[in-house]
């Protein structure tokens, strides 16, 4: 839109300077060159060098298109530029200032979140803690062994539970998350650590100096999440529950 409005305005200018040349030219080819009549404006200027003047109006008129003519649109294109900077300065500020008005209403907006949704979202991330723990439980009644008193049964019988605990557990996890080992190699193997590891797979133990490469001896392999299809969160309510009881009615 600027350069749409400086672009009128400097044809209207440019006209308006080319017809100016024209007219006074006209004029003083009238009057026999001993005085200058303007009859537009009613001013009649007697000057002892119209000749000189009649013939540097015309080089202006021979050469307006050469050189008057481009002088005028380089001088309109900085002003435009000029002008769009301007502008743009001033926008960007008033945009800025409507921002910062706007944050404490979107701040206050956060905090008039309906209180029971709050409620919610935070015994639902309360409960992820212990959801996995549900799920060994019911795939494989795992707190149900952790809660008996192995006293009380003797090696044989401790060993058959611990047999089925541990296969359904095992089926489970293989389930759900498939655990494989963050390194291949066996423990107790020599390894090397490479320049690049990610040190939250890998965790450095004794004594760590320096930078790697690194050699020593595998101590434990790591787990890692082969699968991660995560179960069905119970929709309970209270994130202390990790099992509700089951009561049959006769």
């Amino acid at each position: 839109m600027i350069f749409l409005f400086m672009t009128m305005l400097a044809a209207v200018i440019t006209g308006g300077c080319y017809y100016g040349l024209q007219y006074l030219l006209a004029a003083l080819s009238s009057d026999g060159g001993n005085s200058l009549i303007l009859p537009l404006i009613n001013i009649e200027v007697t000057v002892s060098s119209l000749p000189q003047l009649s013939e540097f109006l015309q080089l202006l008129i021979t050469s307006f298109v050469s050189w008057v003519i481009p002088a005028m649109a380089v001088i309109f294109l900085f002003l435009t530029l000029v002008m769009w900077l301007l502008l743009k300065i001033g926008v960007s500020g008033l945009f800025k200032k409507m921002d910062v008005a706007s944050e404490p209403e979107q701040e206050t907006g956060k905090r008039q979140k309906d209180p029971a949704q709050q409620r919610l979202d935070q015994e639902r991330k309360r409960r992820m803690f212990l959801h996995m723990l549900s799920v060994l439980q019911r795939e494989g009644r795992l707190l149900d062994f952790f809660g008996e008193d192995l006293s009380l049964y003797d090696d044989e019988q401790i060993g058959a539970a611990v047999r089925s605990v541990q296969e359904d557990c095992k089926a489970a996890m293989d389930k759900y998350i498939a655990p494989a080992p963050v390194l291949d190699q066996e423990e107790g193997d020599e390894i090397e650590i490479e320049p690049g590891f990610d040190p939250n797979a890998v965790k450095l133990t004794g004594n760590v100096a320096g930078e790697p490469p690194f050699k020593g001896v595998l101590r434990h392999r790591g787990w890692k999440a082969a699968r991660k299809e995560v179960p069905q969160l119970a929709d309970v309510l209270d994130s202390g529950i990790i099992v509700p009881a089951e009561v049959e009615i006769e």
